[in-house]
């Protein structure tokens, strides 16, 4: 089967995914914005951005769900490779430590 994330979703919408992920960055570091709203303001970027570049339908409107679902995914699995890196580390030098 072949899978290709630009297969999925419309190429003008590529930039939109990178642009949420650097909104998503700035409202994470607004102390006022809880960290639960932040995927829900970006969905609603996104669906209305992908409206007003795509045309007002239903598909374009899943189209925007589906960049914003690249941008939050994007940004956990960084986050949790790194969160894994650092405690595999930790690990690896507790177990020379106890030698």
């Amino acid at each position: 089967m072949d899978f290709e994330i630009t297969a999925q979703i419309d190429e003008a919408l590529l930039p939109l995914a990178a642009a949420l992920y650097i909104v998503g960055v700035f409202l994470k570091a607004t102390p006022k914005i809880a960290d639960w709203c932040i995927p829900w303001i970006l969905l609603a970027i996104a669906i209305l951005a992908a409206n007003v570049l795509l045309g007002w339908s239903v598909p374009a409107a899943i189209q925007g769900a589906l960049a914003c679902g690249i941008a939050v995914l994007g940004d956990q699995l960084y986050k949790q490779a790194k969160q894994g890196l650092h405690e595999s580390k930790g690990k690896s030098q507790n177990k020379t430590d106890t030698r």
